[in-house]
């Protein structure tokens, strides 16, 4: 079984910076596209960016073009999501999340880690 442990998140200010990473299990990671996703309260969850297995394909919702990059290094099993220029309406619980093998980027999406926070203050 896939297993996904996500860590990064914390209490911020408006303006800065912070990268979330993504730790996945197995060794087919190369094969799997990945994603964030993320749920902001009282709202439904909704995908943030994606990356295909070789990270030659990324997708990014508008809110957070220009300010996230999400990228990968799979020798280390590991998808980021590097947040620039942080805005007060990104605070959310952000989830990682990766398909199955051979999958496109737009999903299906079968795997997901436990959500870590990010909170921005103005």
């Amino acid at each position: 079984q896939v297993q996904l442990v996500e860590s990064g998140g914390g209490l911020v200010q408006a303006g800065v910076s912070l990268r979330l990473s993504c730790a996945a299990s197995g060794r087919t990671f190369s094969n799997c596209a990945m994603g964030w996703f993320r749920q902001a309260p009282g709202k439904e969850r909704e995908f943030v960016a994606g990356i295909s297995g070789s990270g030659t394909t990324t997708y990014y919702t508008d809110s957070v073009k220009g300010r996230f990059t999400i990228s990968r290094d799979n020798s280390k099993n590991t998808v980021y999501l590097q947040m620039n220029s942080l805005k007060p309406e990104d605070t959310a619980v952000y989830f990682c999340a990766a398909t199955r093998a051979f999958s496109s980027v737009s999903g299906p999406y079968t795997y997901w880690g436990q959500g870590t926070q990010v909170t921005v203050s103005s």
